[in-house]
């Protein structure tokens, strides 16, 4: 019997690839800076700043200061449009228009829910302040907890905080950073949620048949049982 369900946050309840984006290069733009040299740098400290090491504007002020580029201004100006980025996923126009009625009917038929997010600091204040963190029971995220997926051991901070097995769980996810085989090795049930993946947008995977597929956002009420 399903009595939690766990997800993913970005492509699976928000996406970053339905708005303006700004990515490396796009900060490597602004900055003046070759984008092989600025990717360089960003790339390499991703681990660290997935896991609470390392903020975004210390990576970014370190790579601005290493080419002779910074300065207050630039600083300023690269993070505003980063921390702008990170908010436009969580505007109610640019999400699916399902996702909050989604996990309404499943607190309704008392199923815990969690999220569990691979994120760098500047997304924590987005999601602590947007429509749906409030529809949560728990939410993990990586910077906090200075842990990543596909790593187990965050899955099962999940479960100890909402207090179940591994099979009374659904994981939901796009399928990114191998969340859906890891959410199966530790006993999940993984469903990979295709409703934000296109062809032709910069995401982390397409769809992946060796695994359910929800459609829809609604289609985890369904496969929950619970209606």
């Amino acid at each position: 019997m399903i009595k939690a369900v766990i997800f993913d946050m970005f492509e699976t309840l928000v996406s970053l690839c339905k708005t303006e984006p700004y990515f490396g290069k796009d900060m490597a733009k602004d900055a003046d800076i070759p984008l092989q040299d600025f990717g360089k740098k960003w790339h390499e400290s991703e681990y660290e700043r997935f896991t609470g090491k390392v903020s975004t504007e210390e990576v970014i002020t370190d790579v601005l200061k290493t080419f002779g580029k910074y300065s207050d201004e630039l600083m300023s100006k690269i993070m505003e449009k980063r921390i702008a980025f990170k908010k436009r996923a969580f505007e109610p126009q640019n999400m699916n228009p399902d996702i909050v009625p989604m996990l309404k009917t499943l607190k309704d038929n008392g199923l815990k829910t969690a999220v569990i997010s691979n994120c760098f600091s500047e997304e924590c204040a987005p999601i602590r302040n947007s429509l749906i963190f409030p529809l949560f029971d728990e939410i993990l995220l990586s910077w906090e907890q200075g842990v990543i997926k596909p790593d187990h051991k965050i899955f099962e901070i999940a479960m100890k905080k909402l207090g179940v097995k591994a099979e009374e769980c659904l994981y939901v996810g796009d399928g990114g950073s191998d969340e859906l085989k890891a959410a199966k090795e530790v006993g999940m049930n993984p469903v990979q949620a295709t409703w934000y993946l296109q062809e032709g947008l910069n995401q982390p995977t397409g769809p992946m048949q060796e695994f359910r597929q929800a459609k829809e956002p609604m289609d985890i009420a369904r496969i929950s049982g619970k209606i």
